[in-house]
């Protein structure tokens, strides 16, 4: 018998990733975070009174109806579609309130209506888009038209106002200092994250955004998962309706909600959730919503022309879509 030499065995240990390899992990996970940073301690040099308490939850309070429409426009974006008619949904939920309020004197049948009619708008955008395959973008602007119209007509184009003194205490009022919006703000943002991180629903919202035709073969009910993504978002545009009709006691037909689809979806992307879906996270929006927020106060504070606001969010935009670009 020959002697055969026996070969050290090697080890296959795990290849520890370097620092740079670290630090491009950190950033593509945690990007949104590091730049909310570095705005806010450049914001407080910039100006004395942005490190202000009031200040700070002025910025909070001001964010707050922008937010949770986010929200839903971040569950939408993860499935690969968007949402053009929130502002639209928001200004008819809230006439529609209003005239559930005054004719009814309850403010309880006041916030149902409210959600009724924001999650069967989102539930008419899905069956839209799931049942008709009609495109998202032609589904929620045909949306955007009609409820922005519905609302002018019950209105006779103008504002509404409550009869029902008790309404504005929902986001008139407050605890430790602390706005009920704000708090509203926190809470849906609580849910929305367990809903999309720790259910199966949100598990297949990513699978559809990722790969609608892999997610049918799989035997996910891609139909329904859609017009449950649609009507969640109106039942959040709804949350938000509800908070901006309280805190005037009031709603605007024309101008209640205009630009809210295009500060939410500004929101969406900087928080890093991508435009073609399945990649996000709820996180990201929440900070992408306080970026907002602080740009926006901080201009103020400086006295920039709040005609070039718009300007400065359509530039953050094309930059944070040209940052997912290069990842």
């Amino acid at each position: 018998m020959g002697n055969t030499e026996m070969q050290p065995q090697q080890s296959h240990k795990p290849k520890r990733p370097d620092f740079k390899e670290r630090l491009t992990w950190l950033w593509s996970e945690y990007s949104v975070i590091v730049a909310f940073l570095i705005i806010f301690i450049a914001a407080s040099f910039m100006s004395p009174r942005f490190l202000d308490l009031t200040n700070q939850m002025n910025i909070l309070m001001q964010v707050s109806i922008i937010g949770i429409i986010a929200l839903g426009m971040t569950v939408v974006m993860l499935s690969g579609g968007i949402d053009l008619s929130v502002g639209s949904v928001l200004a008819l939920v809230g006439v529609i309130t209003v005239i559930a309020l005054n004719a009814t004197g309850s403010i309880v049948a006041a916030v149902l209506t409210a959600f009724i009619v924001g999650s069967f708008a989102g539930l008419l955008n899905g069956l839209m888009v799931a049942k008709g395959r009609i495109a998202s973008f032609i589904a929620t602007l045909g949306m955007m038209a009609a409820a922005r119209s519905i609302a002018l007509y019950i209105a006779d184009g103008g504002s509404i106002s409550g009869e029902v003194s008790g309404f504005t205490f929902i986001a008139n009022s407050e605890i430790l200092m602390i706005d009920y919006p704000i708090i509203i703000f926190l809470m849906m943002t609580v849910l929305v994250y367990l809903l999309m991180h720790k259910t199966r629903f949100g598990r297949y919202v990513y699978a559809i955004g990722s790969n609608e035709k892999a997610a049918m073969l799989s035997g996910i009910r891609v139909d329904r998962v859609k017009i449950g993504v649609y009507s969640l978002t109106g039942l959040l545009v709804s949350v938000a309706a509800t908070i901006e009709t309280s805190r005037l006691n009031s709603i605007s037909s024309s101008s209640s909600g205009v630009s809210y689809e295009l500060d939410a979806i500004a929101a969406v992307i900087i928080g890093g959730t991508r435009m073609t879906g399945g990649r996000g996270k709820i996180i990201g929006t929440f900070f992408g919503v306080l970026i907002l927020g602080i740009l926006n106060n901080m201009m103020n504070l400086m006295n920039v022309s709040p005609h070039l606001q718009g300007f400065v969010k359509g530039l953050i935009i094309i930059v944070a879509v040209v940052f997912q670009k290069r990842e």
